[in-house]
C-alpha cells in the first residue's frame, strides 16, 4: 500500500489558496481514478483506491498545515507504510508557477508542513513540489500563499493539477522522471518573460 498525502489548510475559507494546491491535486487524483468517497480518519479526510494494481490511501490532514505530521504518522503507523512508500504533494514558492519537481528525501526548504512531516516520519518520503511562484520578499510569503490564485493564473494551475492526476500512474509505477516529463508535456509551464533590452545610447 502507498500513502498519498496532500498538504493544505481545512475549511472553505482556505479551499482556493495557493497553500492548498496539495489538497487540490489529491482531490483530482481521487476523482480521476475512482477512489472511494472521503471519510474522517487519522485526523484528516481519507479515500481509498487502486492505481496500476497498487492500493493507495489518499489523506488530507485537517490539523492545519503546520501540524500535518501527526496525521501522516498516524495513517502510516496504522497501515505499516514505510516512508519510501509515502508521497506528499505540496506548494513550492521557490519553483516558478506551473513547474513540478519530484524527489525522495531532502530538506523542508522552509515549508512548515514538510517540516512537520519530517519531524514525525523522517525525511525519506517522496516530495512532489508544485511551483506557485514567490512574491518577491520574505515578508510577503505568508499573505501570498494564503490567498487564492489570481484570475488569470487559474486555468494554468487547473491544467497542472489535471496533468498531475493523469500522469500519476507513472509515479506509482516507480518512474518519477517519466511522471515529470508527462506532466510537462500535458501542462507546459509558461516561459519566464525576457528581460527588457536596454536601448543603446546614441
Amino acid at each position: 500500500m502507498r500513502l498519498l498525502v496532500g498538504l493544505g489548510n481545512p475549511g472553505p475559507g482556505h479551499a482556493g489558496d495557493r497553500h492548498n494546491i496539495g489538497f487540490m491535486a489529491v482531490d483530482e487524483i481521487v476523482r480521476r481514478h475512482g477512489f472511494s468517497a472521503y471519510r474522517q480518519r487519522f485526523q484528516g479526510l481519507t479515500a481509498e483506491g487502486t492505481i496500476g494494481g497498487e492500493r493507495i490511501l489518499a489523506l488530507k490532514p485537517e490539523t492545519y498545515m503546520n501540524r500535518s505530521g501527526p496525521a501522516v504518522q498516524e495513517a502510516a503507523q496504522f497501515y505499516k507504510i514505510e516512508p519510501q512508500d509515502i508521497l506528499v504533494i505540496y506548494d513550492e514558492i521557490d519553483l516558478a508557477p506551473g513547474r513540478i519537481r519530484v524527489k525522495q528525501g531532502g530538506g523542508s526548504g522552509g515549508h512548515n508542513g514538510i517540516r512537520s512531516v519530517d519531524a514525525h516520519i523522517g525525511a525519506d518520503f517522496w516530495r512532489i513540489r508544485l511551483g506557485v511562484g514567490h512574491p518577491g520578499h520574505p515578508d510577503l510569503v505568508a499573505p501570498y500563499v494564503l490567498r487564492p490564485f489570481d484570475q488569470e493564473e487559474r486555468p494554468m494551475f487547473r491544467k497542472l493539477i489535471e496533468a498531475v492526476a493523469e500522469a500519476f500512474p507513472l509515479l506509482v509505477a516507480g518512474d518519477p522522471n517519466g511522471f515529470m516529463s508527462k506532466v510537462n508535456v500535458l501542462a507546459p509551464a509558461p516561459k519566464p518573460p525576457k528581460p527588457e533590452e536596454e536601448t543603446p545610447p546614441k
